[in-house]
């Protein structure tokens, strides 16, 4: 059985920063595109930041620069390192795993950025 559990979120203050990981067990990550991404309240679901199996990194223009994806193979964990956050980053941040058009998913953690 696959699972994907993601842990870190909270509440921060503007400006304040956050570390989200992704934990997998079923399955071995740095063999999946790894990808983050975010829903707020009456949004549709957009895409963070993606790591290839490879390593390679992209994300997305309102996040450059301030977030930071990474994977540590021996933990099987996907981070999401958050600086600079924006009350507009406030969301449900979920990672996916997609190998061969066989997507995983996790349950989401809720990131909320307030004063």
């Amino acid at each position: 059985q696959v699972q994907l559990v993601e842990s870190g979120g909270g509440l921060v203050q503007p400006g304040g920063s956050l570390r989200l990981s992704c934990t997998a067990s079923g399955i071995i990550l740095g063999s999946y595109v790894m990808t983050w991404y975010r829903q707020a309240p009456g949004k549709q679901r957009e895409w963070v930041a993606i790591i290839t199996s490879g390593g390679a990194t992209n994300y997305a223009e309102s996040v450059k620069g301030r977030f930071t994806i990474s994977r540590v193979n021996a933990k099987n964990t996907v981070y999401l390192q958050m600086n600079s956050l924006k009350p507009e980053d406030t969301a449900v941040y979920y990672c996916n795993a997609n190998r061969d058009r066989v997507y995983y998913w996790g349950q989401g953690t809720q990131v909320t950025v307030s004063s």
